[in-house]
């Protein structure tokens, strides 16, 4: 996962990393939701005051990387350096039948997953009696890829009009103080498909111009998303071209929707497999997260400026 090569990641911006722990599923209890909401919790066996990160899947055509047992490349990076990872399984995962007659698309309950995940972090505490004390409640961070991105914009502020009834919905969480937006849906409008506009009406309205906390974008260059968007690549970098500051960008050369492969170890899905990108994705997402909910950390100016100094860079980095 590493290359002494290519100062990006061969550079450890947030030490050594530590053993793990990794529980699941523990189950909260969601009065009014479908089943009850089960989660993934990974920490560091060591420390405290630990931050938090909310990890919200994509869909996917995988039967169980879209739930809380995807996505180990990154919970377990981010988890072996510091952060307590939560990975909520959504309603719209395959491993809860999304297909089944009458089932709707779920923007709406996707954050209101993560908000409960945040009313009851005492629960998740006392159901793994080894984080118990350990949780900084006051430094909560959202992630999110493709659809997961959606769900994670809206959770830093971005808002979108109800299909059903054309108000305008606000779900920002203000206890989230930053995110990470991998692969996200970008502007609505002229730039979907016909598919899209039939299966996804929610990304008609999307408005990013409410999305005030502090996020980095990450998108690949090569990430067409042709089903969903007739504006290219570019369009996974609206979130970051249509939203206020501060916002940083990360551009992955050749990287395409998987960006290399963030989804889990292994998977066939991945049409951009590159073990090199995703440790970089991790590496300067988790020095991302560090120096927005620690002001005084360095992690993220060090890990900016070893990509920029590299000799075959993996990607680019603007921000304002």
């Amino acid at each position: 996962m590493s290359s002494p090569s290519n100062p990006a990641y061969a550079t450890d911006t947030l030490g050594s990393p530590t053993p793990v722990l990794s529980v699941s599923p523990v189950v909260l209890p969601a009065p009014g939701r479908a089943v009850d909401l089960q989660v993934r919790v990974s920490a560091p066996l060591t420390g405290g005051e630990l931050p938090v990160i909310l990890l919200s899947h994509g869909l996917g055509f995988s039967n169980n990387l879209s739930s809380l047992n995807g996505y180990a490349p990154l919970a377990n990076f981010w988890a072996a350096h510091g952060f307590v990872v939560i990975q909520p399984t959504h309603l719209d995962s395959r491993t809860l039948n999304p297909d089944r007659p009458g089932a709707v698309a779920h923007w709406r309950t996707r954050a209101e997953d993560m908000k409960r995940i945040l009313d009851q972090l005492d629960v998740i505490e006392a159901a793994v009696p080894q984080l118990l004390g350990r949780i900084d409640h006051g430094r909560v961070a959202v992630a999110g890829h493709s659809m997961g991105g959606h769900t994670a914009s809206l959770l830093l502020g971005a808002r979108l009009a109800d299909p059903h009834d054309g108000t305008e919905v606000d779900l920002a969480e203000p206890r989230i103080k930053a995110g990470v937006l991998l692969a996200a849906p970008g502007r609505g409008g002229d730039a979907l498909t016909e598919f899209t506009v039939e299966n996804y009406s929610f990304f008609l309205t999307t408005d990013f111009s409410t999305m005030t906390t502090p996020a980095l974008v990450v998108a690949g260059d090569k990430d067409d998303s042709s089903f969903l968007t007739v504006a290219g690549p570019d369009w996974h970098a609206d979130p970051y071209a249509l939203s206020p500051g501060p916002k940083s960008l990360l551009t992955l050369f050749d990287a395409e929707h998987g960006l290399g492969g963030v989804s889990g170890y292994d998977v066939s899905e991945t049409t951009d497999e590159n073990p090199a990108r995703v440790a970089a994705v991790a590496r300067l997402t988790g020095a991302y997260l560090r120096s927005e909910l620690y002001s005084e950390d360095s992690a993220w100016r060090t890990a900016r400026d070893a990509l920029a100094s590299g000799p075959d860079p993996l990607g680019r980095i603007e921000s304002k």
